[in-house]
C-alpha cells in the first residue's frame, strides 16, 4: 500500500482535552474553563457535537454568535479546536417536520426523538439539511485559526446503525443491483431455493426485518455491509462538503472495541484523515487493561502504517450508560490514558471536559467534576497533563513492530452472531480476546489487522473464528507457512465463504488442506458440558470431531464421547500450521501460545509476570520509550534501563515499577 501523505497534527506535542459544551453553561463559566484548561495543560477540546438545534433555529437561520465567542476565546488562550459537525442531533424542529428520518427498528418501529443520532442513513430528507448545516459551518470556520480538526457527527452508528424504513429498503436494493448486477446472482449466492425463497426481482428483497427468526444468512450479511456503507456514504457527504472550505484534517470517532463493531471500521480508517477511537472499559470485565490493550492494537492495525490514531474519547471515571458505573481506582486515570499512548495515540481526550448538571448524561464522569477542583480526579487529570507534556518527544514516534498479527473481519463477527447457529452462545470476541490476553501476558506485542492487511512482516498469524473468508483471502492467509510463519487457525474459521454460504469437504473447509486435520462434526457443548484435555485443562462450550491426516496431536480429550480425540493439533509445515478445535481454558491458550514463542523466537518486549503491560514506540532517530504499565497491586522489578521521561529518574540495569504506576523509559539505542 503506497505511503499515505503527511497530515497536520492538530497540536503541538501530544494532545490532551476532551468535549467541551459551553452552550450547556452560562458566559462567566466559559473564562473559569479556559483558566482550568490552561492549569491543567488542555491543548485541544471537541465543540459544536450537539449544537444544531442552537446554531439552526429554523431551516436556513443561523446563529453563530455564541460560537464565535467561544472559539476566539480558545484561540486566545492557546488551545486548539476538533471542531464536530453537528448531526447526531437533529433539531427538534426537523423531527417534527419529517418524523420520517428517524430509524425504524427490525421490527418495523419508529424509533422516537429524545436518544442520539436519530436519522436513518439513507433518508434524501435528513441528508439535505445535514448538508446544509454542514456547509454553512464550514464556510464560517473552515480557516478559523483555531480549527486543527474537523470531527463528523459523533460515534456514527451509535443508535442508527441498522434502519429497516422502506427508504432504506430501496436503498439496499440500489446497492444489491451495484454488488450483484442482476438478481439471479443474488439468488445463486444466497441459495434462495432453500425454503423456496427465489427472487423473481431484487423489488421483492426486504431488508431482514422481525426478531428471532431465521434471515437467509447471505442476505443478513450483505444487509450488514449495506448498512455499514450507508452511514459511510453520509459520512463522506459531510467530509465533501468541509473540504470545500477547508484544508483541515476530517475525521469522525469510531468505538472500536474487541468483538464484531457497529460498521466495519476497517474500511472507514481509509477514509478518515486521522483515525480516532472512543474507548470505555466495562465494569464486569475482570481484564479491562487488556481489553484496553487490544482496543489500541486493533486501531493501530487499522492505520496500515500511516501513523498514529487519536484516543478521542474515554472517562475520568464512571460512565452513565453501564448497570452499575464503577468509579476508576487511584492512579487508573492515568494508567489508562497512558496505555493508549503507549499502543499508538498521539494524545488522551476524554468525555467530556465539565461534568453535566441535566440532560440524559448528568452522573458521566468528567475531567472537571461536579465536585470542582479539590478533588482526586482533578489532581490526577493535572497529573496527566503533565505527564503528556513529558512525553512530548513521543510524538510522531511509532510502536515497534509486532511479530504477531490477529486477524478480525467484520463479517464474521456479524455472521458468528446472527441467524441460526450450532451454538448461538457464542461472541465473536471470546477468542479474539482469548488469543491476544495470551500474547499480552507474555508482553509480546500484537496487532490486530483487518483481513486484506498485509501479513508479510509476521512470523505469527492467528484467526480465530474467522467465520467468513473469500477464496483469494484464504489462500493469502494459508500461504503465509509457505515463508516460514506460524499458522494459527481457531474453530469455526474458513468455514463458510464470502456469501455466508457453508464450505463443503469437511471443517474448516478454507484451511483443511494447510492444517492436515479437518472435523466432520460440530459437537457444541451443553450448557452443563465438559471435557478434559491431557494437559488437565478443562474444555467448555465447544468441541468438534476431528480427524488427523498429517499433523501432530498436541492436545487430546480424556472423557467422554471424544477421549482419545484430537482438540489441538499441528501439521509441521514452514512455522507450523495449528488448529485450535476447541474453545481452550485460558491455561490450555497460554501453554500453546507459550510453545509458539519459544519455536519462532518472537521476543518479550521485557520478561516480567502478567499485570505489567510493555509496548516500546520508537522515533526514526533510533531512540525509544519503552512504556511499562503495572497493572497489579504490587511493585515488579524487572530488567529494564532508562531515564524516566515522567520524573526523571535513572534506571538500570533493573527497573521498579510501583503498584498500579506508569515508567516511560527513555533508551538510547544503537543506530
Amino acid at each position: 500500500m503506497p505511503a499515505a501523505p503527511t497530515v497536520p497534527w492538530p497540536t503541538d506535542g501530544l494532545s490532551f482535552g476532551g468535549d467541551y459544551s459551553p452552550e450547556q453553561w452560562p458566559r462567566e463559566v466559559w473564562h473559569e474553563d479556559v483558566r482550568l484548561m490552561r492549569e491543567a495543560g488542555v491543548n485541544l477540546v471537541t465543540v459544536g457535537v450537539f449544537s444544531w438545534a442552537l446554531l439552526e433555529r429554523s431551516p436556513g437561520e443561523f446563529t453563530f454568535d455564541w460560537l464565535d465567542e467561544v472559539l476566539d476565546l480558545l484561540h486566545e488562550n492557546g488551545i486548539a479546536v476538533d471542531l464536530a459537525t453537528p448531526t447526531a442531533a437533529p433539531p427538534n424542529w426537523l423531527l417534527t417536520a419529517h418524523p420520517e428520518i428517524l430509524p425504524v427498528d427490525a421490527t418495523e418501529r419508529r424509533e422516537r426523538p429524545g436518544g442520539r443520532l436519530g436519522w436513518c442513513a439513507a433518508s434524501a430528507t435528513f441528508r439535505e439539511h445535514a448538508l446544509r448545516i454542514v456547509g454553512a459551518l464550514a464556510e464560517r470556520y473552515g480557516r478559523h485559526p483555531a480549527v486543527r480538526l474537523w470531527h463528523v457527527s459523533n460515534e456514527l452508528g451509535g443508535g442508527n446503525a441498522r434502519c429497516y424504513c422502506e427508504e432504506s429498503a430501496a436503498d439496499f436494493r440500489d446497492w444489491l443491483t451495484d454488488r450483484y448486477g442482476d438478481v439471479d446472482a443474488a439468488n445463486a449466492a444466497w441459495g434462495t431455493a432453500f425454503w423456496g425463497h427465489t427472487y423473481t426481482s431484487f423489488d421483492e428483497v426486504s431488508p431482514p426485518r422481525g426478531v428471532g427468526g431465521a434471515p437467509n444468512p447471505g442476505l443478513a450479511l450483505d444487509f450488514e455491509r449495506y448498512s455499514s456503507d450507508a452511514l459511510l456514504r453520509h459520512f463522506d457527504a459531510e467530509k465533501a462538503v468541509i473540504e470545500r472550505h477547508s484544508e483541515v484534517p476530517v475525521t469522525t470517532n469510531f468505538m472500536v472495541g474487541a468483538g464484531s463493531q457497529v460498521v466495519d471500521y476497517a474500511e472507514w480508517a481509509k477514509h478518515v484523515a486521522i483515525p480516532a477511537n472512543d474507548h470505555y472499559t466495562l465494569v464486569d470485565d475482570p481484564r479491562r487493561e487488556q481489553d484496553l490493550a487490544l482496543a489500541g492494537d486493533r486501531m493501530r492495525g487499522m492505520t496500515r502504517g500511516r501513523g498514529p490514531w487519536l484516543l478521542m474519547e474515554h472517562s475520568t471515571g464512571g460512565p452513565s450508560w453501564q448497570q452499575r458505573n464503577r468509579a476508576k481506582d487511584p492512579s487508573e486515570l492515568v494508567r489508562n490514558a497512558l496505555a493508549h499512548v503507549a499502543h499508538g495515540s498521539d494524545g488522551a481526550l476524554f468525555f467530556q471536559w465539565r461534568a453535566s448538571t441535566a440532560g440524559a448524561e448528568q452522573f458521566h464522569s468528567a475531567m472537571l467534576p461536579h465536585a470542582g477542583t479539590a478533588t482526586r480526579v482533578w489532581r490526577e487529570v493535572l497529573a496527566l497533563g503533565r505527564a503528556l507534556r513529558a512525553l512530548e518527544p513521543v510524538q510522531g514516534s511509532r510502536v515497534e513492530p509486532a511479530r504477531v498479527a490477529i486477524v478480525v473481519d467484520e463479517a464474521s463477527g456479524w455472521a458468528l452472531q446472527s441467524g441460526l447457529k450450532p451454538h448461538r452462545g457464542l461472541r465473536y470476541a471470546t477468542e479474539i480476546r482469548a488469543w491476544h490476553r495470551a500474547f499480552h501476558d507474555r508482553q509480546v506485542l500484537t496487532d490486530v489487522v483487518p483481513l486484506d492487511a498485509d501479513l508479510d512482516g509476521y512470523d505469527v498469524v492467528v484467526l480465530p473464528t474467522l467465520l467468513i473468508v473469500d477464496d483469494a483471502s484464504a489462500a493469502r492467509l494459508a500461504a503465509v507457512v509457505d515463508r516460514g510463519a506460524t499458522l494459527v487457525v481457531t474453530y469455526l474459521s474458513g468455514v463458510a465463504d464470502e456469501t455466508a454460504r457453508i464450505r463443503t469437504g469437511g471443517y474448516p473447509g478454507a484451511f483443511r488442506q494447510v492444517l492436515g486435520a479437518w472435523s466432520e462434526e460440530f459437537t457444541p457443548l451443553q450448557i452443563d458440558e465438559m471435557r478434559t484435555l491431557d494437559d488437565g485443562g478443562v474444555v467448555t462450550d465447544w468441541a468438534e470431531a476431528v480427524v488427523v491426516e498429517d499433523a501432530e496431536v498436541v492436545l487430546s480429550y480424556t472423557d467422554g464421547p471424544l477421549a482419545g480425540s484430537a482438540a489441538v493439533t499441528r501439521r509441521a509445515v514452514g512455522g507450523g500450521a495449528w488448529y485450535v478445535s476447541a474453545r481452550l481454558p485460558d491455561q490450555s491458550t497460554q501453554r500453546v501460545v507459550d510453545r509458539i514463542i519459544a519455536e519462532r523466537a518472537v521476543p518479550r518486549t521485557v520478561t516480567a509476570p502478567p499485570g505489567l503491560e510493555a509496548v516500546r514506540r520508537v522515533r526514526d532517530d533510533g531512540s525509544a520509550f519503552l512504556f511499562l504499565l503495572n497493572h497489579t497491586d504490587g511493585d515488579v522489578v524487572l530488567s529494564a534501563a532508562g531515564t524516566d521521561v515522567l520524573d526523571g529518574t535513572v534506571h538500570g540495569p533493573d527497573t521498579v515499577v510501583p503498584a498500579g504506576r506508569v515508567r516511560v523509559l527513555r533508551e538510547e539505542r544503537a543506530s
